[in-house]
């Protein structure tokens, strides 16, 4: 009887992501329409202005959806 042990180099391996390529570039969408949001809540003048009010809160939302979709997206193998 003999033992023999088999040993794999590194680049026998093959890693399986969790994400793909078009899940990582959604995320990095996400995160830019969701920075771009804060942005434009962001200052100190004229508080009540239609874009602090209406306009950065949707694009926070719509960048959490992008986000959402994101991870949830199944990636292409």
């Amino acid at each position: 009887m003999s033992t023999e042990t088999k040993t794999t180099s590194p680049t026998d391996k093959k890693v399986n992501s969790l994400f793909g390529r078009q899940n990582y570039i959604l995320m990095l969408v996400g995160l830019a329409v969701i920075t771009l949001g804060f942005i434009c809540m962001s200052g100190t003048s004229d508080i009540y202005n239609n874009t602090k009010l209406v306009v950065a809160p949707i694009l926070v939302l719509i960048g959490f959806t992008i986000e959402f979709f994101a991870i949830f997206k199944k990636s292409a193998k």
